[in-house]
């Protein structure tokens, strides 16, 4: 691809990967001016184009250090770079008007937390932008969420309507400005407003709208904050009728509520350091440029009220990402609750009528700006195990993410993901993206998100899918999607997808041992599965194992209703509960003929029943509830495991759980230990598996994935199991493990399946 010469008057290169929205034009413009080279640089779609001419050693110091020293936030690859005429009529080095092509190369910049030079003027007062809430430049502020279409130009961003004041025009137009060509540029005088109302009917704008907030928080309220990617509803998180109140009126009794502290200190994590106990690993993640929420230990006595995350051990924290946050936080002095603004399920409000209508009976006050957001953008979520960080969801700050695929895929093709935790892909050629997190698709909200990223996905990238896949279940909205679309599509097992995305995030290589865990999830025989290991590689996995399947009184029911699983385990073992509700009676009737009562193999469901028969969980009030409960009561306990069966049935290594429902119900040992011993029992039982199926397909690498394995406890227990007899354990890691990562795992086994026709033709 690249011609060498030894004495080349001029070069011309084509610089493709993350350049645009990063100040790349301006640091190929400096970085000319200091070898002294003529020349000029100009954004195409998705690259950027430059012709520099000079002394043979310049020009080779040049492009040594184009790549070596390129802006943090890029991420440069060269694409082609040849010998070029020399052109006489240039005199010194110029930044062209962008173009587009019609081959476009594009990579999407996602949005980039507030870098220390733009905050340190926000806090200057001697600053034009002092305390302005919207300050930015080339390495900071929003990108996926404002940008219409590529080339990323101000004309083609949510910011065109913010005319530049001649000090930001002067600013936008120096190359030697670090706000040259920053296209969310503003200040006080051009840019972006706050406006603040309540159910007092009071209204302000500016310094005052921050003030009213700050007021209407220190009085316990509610108030709904408009921020980079979309609403968040923040209160007083050391207050428990405020945080009450917001759980009461968003209908959200039990689940986690993250929260967001002040930045303070050397590394800006005193203020959270006195609530929580970060590792130094998570303390990294906190404060690396995503700024996401990350699942951290609270401490003994913490400040943060107890209704934050009722019977957990860890709590979401983050930092303040933008230079709003930033001024809302310092301002409080005191972490805030910073949960997304939606009815839950649904993707995060973005604009301020709907918010308002949406959000009416949940927020007492809102905090509204002037800059449009394009599409939401909700938090990125990770939890540490292994001591390595794991995405839960994927969010503002990382996606798109974007991601090389392990060959060429035939046609462009969209992944829809699955129902729940909804997320979608783009592939072609060897790229995929995965769009952020877009919520469960329950409802109309949600489903119009949906569509609206499928969209915009294709008209960012300029990729017009040809092909779509989809998930088995006719139930879920994303398949009924996909069926109504005019283009050939393919329907992947559910947790076939979960196996291809670990294998794929991995670049695994030859045959895998992959136990696939999670909730419920429809396959290949029809058969609600969930608790199954396969073998094999994407397009080629054959299921060799599972858990004993059992019945679930009430079906869909169950999964909100913990107590439903733990009748249909003891029903299945010939067990008598105390704890049964009154119904039973008629219930048992309906199960023992049949009616409502699906087969199912999920682990999830195993471990609501466990939950419930413990008696931690019996109603469920957001998914994986039980679960998480039982996790946390295990926390910090030892306990022996007992032996799970394992038998052969109809060709399957089975699972036979039922010897710890006597452990469960009854017993001398505490709650802790029974559940320690719960999760202990089924990682040895996951040992025993391997190892068998090892003995006969000399396989040495074990995946876990799957919802259920977003569990720290049961994870780093198994995988130290593993590790111990020899097998190579993989977890997901930037792929979420859970309903997130199907799309993905849907392109990768769709490959599989491209691989496995075209060589048996």
């Amino acid at each position: 691809m690249v011609t060498k010469t030894h004495n080349p008057v001029a070069l011309r290169l084509l610089i493709g990967g993350r350049v645009q929205g990063v100040g790349f034009r301006p640091f190929v413009y400096r970085l000319a001016h200091h070898y002294q080279l003529q020349g000029w640089v100009k954004n195409r779609s998705g690259q950027v184009e430059i012709h520099v001419q000079g002394s043979d050693a310049d020009l080779s110091a040049f492009r040594h250090a184009l790549l070596q020293q390129a802006p943090p936030l890029s991420r440069p690859e060269l694409v082609d770079a040849y010998p070029s005429d020399r052109d006489a009529r240039l005199d010194g080095f110029a930044i062209l008007a962008s173009e587009a092509d019609a081959d476009a190369d594009i990579h999407l910049p996602a949005d980039y937390f507030a870098c220390e030079e733009c905050l340190a003027e926000v806090d200057d007062t001697r600053a034009r932008r002092y305390r302005y809430p919207f300050t930015n430049c080339t390495q900071c502020g929003p990108r996926y969420t404002l940008i219409r279409q590529l080339p990323y130009d101000r004309p083609y961003t949510a910011m065109a309507d913010f005319p530049l004041c001649p000090d930001c025009e002067r600013e936008y137009r120096d190359p030697l400005d670090r706000r040259f060509h920053a296209q969310p540029l503003a200040c006080p005088r051009c840019g972006p407003r706050l406006s603040y109302r309540d159910q007092q009917d009071v209204s302000c704008e500016g310094d005052a709208a921050l003030a009213a907030c700050i007021r209407a928080l220190g009085a316990g309220r509610t108030v709904a904050v408009k921020g980079v990617g979309g609403y968040h509803l923040l209160c007083d998180a050391r207050a428990d009728e405020a945080v009450l109140r917001l759980r009461q009126a968003k209908h959200r009794p039990d689940k986690p509520l993250a929260v967001m502290f002040p930045q303070a200190g050397d590394d800006g994590l005193d203020a959270l350091r006195r609530e929580l106990k970060p590792s130094d690993e998570e303390a990294s993640w906190l404060c690396s440029p995503m700024r996401p929420i990350v699942l951290v230990k609270k401490r003994d006595t913490t400040a943060l009220s107890a209704h934050i995350a009722p019977g957990l051990n860890e709590v979401g924290a983050l930092l303040p990402y933008s230079p709003l946050h930033h001024l809302l936080l310092g301002d409080f002095g005191a972490p805030l609750v910073a949960t997304s603004g939606n009815i839950s399920g649904e993707p995060v409000l973005t604009e301020a009528t709907m918010a308002e209508q949406r959000l009416a009976t949940i927020a007492e006050a809102f905090l509204h700006h002037n800059r449009p957001i394009l599409r939401p953008a909700d938090d990125p979520v990770y939890r540490f195990i292994g001591e390595r960080p794991r995405a839960l969801r994927l969010g503002r700050g990382i996606a798109p993410l974007e991601l090389a695929l392990p060959q060429p895929i035939r046609q462009p093709t969209l992944a829809v993901g699955g129902h729940m935790k909804n997320s979608i892909a783009l592939a072609w050629d060897r790229r995929l993206v995965i769009s952020p997190h877009i919520g469960d698709l329950e409802s109309p909200r949600s489903r119009e998100v949906f569509i609206q990223l499928i969209g915009d996905m294709q008209a960012l990238y300029q990729v017009k899918a040809e092909h779509i896949v989809c998930d088995l279940h006719p139930g879920y909205a994303s398949q009924r999607w996909a069926r109504q679309q005019a283009l050939p599509s393919t329907m992947v097992a559910h947790h076939h997808a979960h196996a291809s995305a670990l294998y794929g995030e991995h670049k695994g290589q030859g045959d895998w041992l992959v136990f696939s865990w999670d909730g419920v999830g429809l396959g290949t025989d029809g058969q609600l599965w969930g608790g199954e290991a396969f073998l094999g590689r994407p397009g080629h996995w054959r299921r060799v194992a599972t858990l004993r399947p059992f019945r679930l009184p009430g079906g869909e029911k169950a999964a909100r209703e913990p107590w439903r699983s733990a009748l249909g385990l003891c029903w299945e073992s010939g067990l008598h509960w105390q704890q049964t509700p009154e119904d039973a009676p008629l219930l048992r009737q309906a199960w023992e003929q049949g009616l409502n009562s699906p087969t199912t193999s999920a682990a999830g469901r195993l471990f609501d029943g466990a939950a419930a028969l413990l008696g931690l969980c019996e109603t469920a009030s957001f998914e994986g509830q039980g679960p998480m409960l039982l996790e946390a009561c295990a926390k910090f306990t030892s306990a022996a495991p007992i032996t799970l069966p394992v038998r052969a049935e109809e060709g399957l290594l089975q699972i036979d759980w039922e010897p710890l429902l006597p452990v469960l119900m009854d017993g001398p040992h505490t709650r802790a230990e029974r559940a320690a011993c719960f999760h202990h029992s089924l990682a040895h039982a996951i040992r025993q598996i391997a190892q068998q199926v090892r003995q006969a397909h000399a396989i040495n690498t074990v995946g876990l994935c799957g919802g259920v394995f977003q569990n720290r406890l049961l994870c780093e227990a198994t995988c130290s199991l593993l590790e111990q007899a020899g097998f190579t354990a993989a977890l997901a890691e930037t792929i979420p493990s859970n309903d997130g990562g199907l799309c993905y795992g849907q392109i990768i086994e769709v490959l599989g399946m491209m691989t496995a026709r075209e060589t048996i033709g």
